[in-house]
């Protein structure tokens, strides 16, 4: 069985919210395992493939996106990152649930985006069994979502970021904030933006390491508007 302690501790979780968030992240594949078949909310459902290539992948960005944050905190009182097309919760529930457990974090607010009204049922259920006071389940499209809404918004196997998506997101998110996307190859990442280059000239990618998933390229695409 994969040890989910020394993965989060690996992901650049503290050692001190390490052990309270394994235990969230425990009950949460619980649930994924319990309505995976009905809500089609990830590709597996055993238990060590769910930590490896679902809850370490979302944490692996941990480090850059509390780093994010951090910055932005020393000129905002409040700090809203949005997770869009969330699906079954991922990045944004174990973000969610590791920045619940850090008093210098207690500020930020985490938006689950996702269309399908069932796993928003799904959402809003996981939220309330982890005890995730700062999480808000937004039943709705991105396109839907008003302007300038978000100072991070994040997205992990969502779609490509063409043309469409990129002035959608860029719309949804406030001025001097951050488009972060989990993506894999770098040679993928340079040929989908430098199709969106006139909306995106520059960008900068940050290599990722997933526990368990070393021979996987992960890669963290960030945009700053």
């Amino acid at each position: 069985m994969v040890d989910l302690i020394e993965g989060l501790k690996k992901c650049g979780v503290p050692d001190t919210a390490a052990g309270p968030l394994a235990q969230k992240m425990e009950s949460y594949i619980k649930e994924i395992v319990l309505f995976n078949s009905a809500y089609n909310l990830t590709n597996t459902s055993d238990r060590d493939e769910l930590v490896i290539r679902h809850i370490f992948d979302s944490l692996s960005a941990w480090m850059k996106l509390a780093e994010l944050v951090t910055e932005c905190l020393a000129n905002e009182r409040s700090f809203v990152m949005a997770d869009i097309g969330s699906g079954g919760g991922l990045p944004g529930i174990p973000l969610a649930a590791a920045f619940s457990l850090i008093p210098e974090f207690s500020e930020v607010r985490v938006e689950l985006v996702e269309r399908m009204e069932k796993r928003c049922s799904f959402l809003e259920n996981c939220a309330a069994i982890l005890g995730l006071k700062n999480v808000t389940v937004v039943n709705s499209e991105a396109e839907r979502v008003p302007a300038e809404n978000y100072n991070l918004i994040t997205f992990r196997a969502f779609r490509p970021l063409d043309k469409k998506m990129a002035k959608t997101l860029l719309r949804i998110v406030k001025a001097q904030g951050y488009l972060c996307a989990y993506k894999a190859k770098l040679e993928n990442i340079k040929e989908e933006m430098s199709a969106i280059s006139t909306l995106v000239p520059d960008y900068e990618v940050q290599p990722l390491n997933v526990p368990g998933l070393e021979d996987s390229e992960r890669n963290l695409v960030i945009i700053r508007k």
